[in-house]
């Protein structure tokens, strides 16, 4: 990218309200994908989103989940096509996240996942998941309805 910063949160935020000509404060959903320069880290500019039920973050270049414990409205999250290595930052919204997408990303572990007591669609394709006994995992998941799981898990060994 060069001399190019990333676009932060905020300005991606400030961008959107301009465009959309709407209070992101109270916007049920805010689409923040496909910035340019693209967003690197989330942080707690996310917090004005408190109406928020839909956050697209899809197709930026963020690596960790953070900013979200003021979002206590959202349902749906997007975060595909991103450098996300973890759940791990999910913890707040456990009991009113229904969808997850975050497919291309750099997934391997389900920590941070099973605790979602609401998660209803997990659209997790192409991540780095390595062992099929992480995906074993979800079944404990009782909430969950709808998954998708497309991509090579390197060393497959099915045990009961």
């Amino acid at each position: 990218m060069g001399d190019l910063k990333a676009t932060t949160v905020k300005d991606a935020i400030k961008n959107w309200e301009e465009v959309n000509n709407e209070s992101a404060s109270e916007a049920i959903y805010v689409g923040l994908q496909f910035q340019w320069p693209p967003i690197e880290k989330m942080d707690n500019s996310l917090s004005v989103l408190t109406k928020c039920e839909k956050l697209s973050l899809s197709t930026n270049m963020i690596e960790k989940i953070t900013g979200l414990s003021a979002l206590r409205n959202l349902k749906i999250l997007s975060l595909g096509r991103n450098y996300i290595k973890a759940f791990t930052g999910l913890e707040q919204l456990s009991d009113t996240l229904e969808e997850l997408w975050i497919s291309y990303n750099l997934i391997e572990k389900m920590k941070g996942i099973l605790g979602m007591r609401k998660l209803k669609i997990l659209y997790m394709s192409n991540n780095n998941v390595k062992e099929w006994a992480e995906v074993i995992k979800l079944a404990d998941m009782e909430s969950l309805q709808d998954f998708l799981f497309v991509g090579k898990i390197r060393n497959f060994k099915y045990e009961k």
